[in-house]
């Protein structure tokens, strides 16, 4: 394999089960679409449903479509029982949907927007899938986060929902944050069952409608300079692609562009800010994501089941 990794290093996929969260456009059509051209049987999770069926007509191979909002634990808990229902399995689930720079807003159950889609939503998706990937050899939780995470960012635990004071930019960096420490923490709970592991990925900087929440004084430039700063989508998904296809990776890795300060480029390992490391914020911040959104994931943090069935609850 060479030092450019791109969609034709992709392994067959043919047999596979794959669930991309924001697949109708963007990042998570072109990683569908990846999938669904090397033999994967695609589920395209999306909010709007008519423009799903848009985006899985204009892909080649076996995609269908299943409503999911994020900002809803309601519909996350829906879409998660009817996934249940129709696949007997799950080899890939690649929690790449996102909001950025929104405005100051929650979700319905309440949570800021950006931490509750991002990070909340897909945490719970993931507790209600994971039984459906356990018995699967080389299953993979493949969560999207950012070099946003370096930005301002920090797990604010005593404001997580940002009521005293809202800045844009730090609850995004809190909310991609939470995507590594998340995997992070899966990664350890996974590692006794060596079947699943979690990897996750970022995109470098590219020409999505992700930025569209951009305050005013930044659209302008971003959109004077993106043919130098940005690469298409296209582009940026090889890294969530190549943390879910390659047979190389390994749980806990982070893949991101290999152009100079990660922007743009092939896909290659890349580290994470030391802070999305420390372990003892990952294990707290797992604790009050179970709280918040009532699932617990069917592996303990010992890595043992603590479930009888194997599957998670919602409480």
């Amino acid at each position: 394999m060479g030092e450019k990794w791109t969609t034709a290093d992709i392994p067959d996929q043919c047999g596979r089960v794959a669930v991309v969260t924001g697949a109708n456009t963007g990042l998570g059509y072109e990683t569908a679409k990846a999938l669904a051209e090397r033999g994967a049987s695609v589920v395209l999770a999306v909010r709007d449903v008519e423009k799903g069926e848009q985006a899985a007509a204009r892909m080649t191979g076996d995609v269908t479509v299943q409503a999911l909002d994020l900002t809803s634990l309601d519909s996350v808990r829906t879409a998660a029982a009817a996934l249940r229902s129709r696949l007997g399995r799950l080899d890939l689930l690649i929690n790449n949907a996102g909001v950025m720079y929104t405005p100051k807003q929650t979700t319905r159950d309440g949570f800021e927007m950006q931490f509750g889609t991002n990070h909340l939503g897909h945490f719970a998706l993931t507790g209600l899938l994971l039984d459906l990937m356990l018995p699967v050899p080389e299953s993979r939780v493949v969560t999207v986060s950012s070099t946003g995470h370096r930005i301002r960012a920090a797990i604010h635990f005593d404001d997580l929902q940002w009521e005293r004071s809202y800045g844009r930019a730090a609850a995004y960096g809190q909310s991609k944050l939470a995507n590594l420490m998340f995997t992070y923490e899966l990664q350890r709970r996974l590692t006794a069952h060596g079947t699943t592991v979690a990897v996750a990925a970022h995109p470098g900087m590219s020409s999505t409608e992700l930025a569209r929440n951009s305050p005013a004084a930044l659209r302008l430039p971003l959109t004077w300079l993106a043919p130098l700063i940005t690469q298409t989508p296209a582009m940026g998904a090889l890294p969530t692609l190549r943390a879910a296809t390659d047979p190389a990776a390994l749980g806990g890795q982070y893949y991101g562009p290999g152009g100079r300060n990660e922007v743009k480029g092939h896909p290659r390992l890349v580290t994470s800010s030391p802070q999305s490391y420390e372990a003892v914020v990952q294990q707290r911040l797992w604790a009050v994501s179970e709280d918040l959104t009532g699932v617990q994931f069917p592996v303990a943090e010992s890595g043992q089941s603590p479930f009888p069935s194997g599957s998670a609850t919602t409480v």
